[in-house]
């Protein structure tokens, strides 16, 4: 039988079912009021009418953002970066952290160290700029993803997670002939799918949002991201609006005629949106592999 609450245990979990709530409500509420600003009249929008509800729902916003110059290939710039540098860098993280948790590594200790050490301590932005100029990594898509393949952070956490994993499964496997290759491929891997996935959303949600890289080694415009052109929209987005407006048919109402800030929240929508579908999936992985995965004592 469940054991009766008191009304103490009762007000308790009321009070953090109210908390959690509002908490929850205060994150959804930016995201729902950008969406819905984005699909109303824009002269209300403007106005600042639009607050709780669309109104005069239209998706003329969308249509004609999507037809500024160079954001289709902008957006693909982000996505190869995002599946690509993402990819490279949970494989790394996975392997090197399988590495470091063996103790016939030739220097282990060394070269754990000095990885923790990069953690604490940068060069700066001009020694990072220079170095990748000398490496030849302007107006290149490699700067984009050799430079985030070893994250120290990652390879922490899946070291202590597989110093988690009882030995024995490792060492029956080794009986069996299986070598390191083989024993992180079948055995590793599977077993650590937790803190990957942890890994891989950070990894695929810092990627998709960085534009400083872009911003200081890209020159081109065939390797501007969808962030960096966010940021250059936001800060034109008067000029822009402008721009659109008069590639709008004359007759169009006056509600769907681009403002600066529909521009602004279309754009913006655009860029998070991705985020915004992929992130549920991950989310049950979170609590597990960063629990188990933590940097312990």
């Amino acid at each position: 039988m469940r054991k009766k609450k008191s009304p103490k245990d009762v007000a308790f979990h009321a009070i953090n079912y109210a908390l959690f709530g509002i908490f929850t409500l205060s994150c959804i509420y930016p995201f729902y009021y950008l969406f819905i600003n984005t699909i109303s009249s824009n002269d209300l929008s403007a106005a600042g009418y639009i607050t709780f509800y669309p109104r005069e729902i239209h998706f003329d916003n969308y249509v004609n953002v999507l037809k500024i110059s160079g954001l289709a290939h902008a957006a693909y710039v982000s996505l190869y970066r995002t599946v690509v540098g993402t990819l490279l860098t949970v494989g790394a993280s996975a392997f090197l952290g399988y590495l470091f948790t063996k103790k016939e590594m030739w220097l282990r200790r060394l070269w754990y160290r000095m990885l923790i050490v990069t953690m604490y301590f940068s060069a700066g932005l001009i020694p990072w700029y220079i170095t990748m100029n000398n490496l030849g990594l302007t107006n290149n898509y490699l700067a984009y993803v050799l430079p985030t393949i070893i994250t120290p952070f990652n390879i922490i956490l899946v070291k202590t997670f597989i110093e988690g994993i009882p030995p024995s499964l490792e060492e029956s496997a080794e009986i069996d002939g299986a070598g390191y290759t083989k024993i992180f491929r079948s055995i590793i891997v599977p077993l650590i799918t937790p803190i990957l996935a942890t890994i891989t959303i950070f990894s695929a949600v810092n990627q998709w949002n960085s534009f400083i890289d872009t911003a200081f080694l890209m020159t081109d415009t065939k390797y501007y991201t969808l962030q960096f052109l966010l940021w250059r929209y936001l800060n034109e987005s008067s000029s822009l609006a402008a721009l659109i407006r008069n590639s709008q048919d004359m007759a169009a109402s006056v509600q769907h005629m681009q403002t600066p800030g529909s521009v602004r929240m279309t754009v913006t929508m655009i860029v998070v949106l991705p985020i915004l579908i992929i992130y549920p999936f991950f989310q049950r992985f979170f609590v597990k592999g960063i629990l188990i995965g933590a940097v312990k004592g």
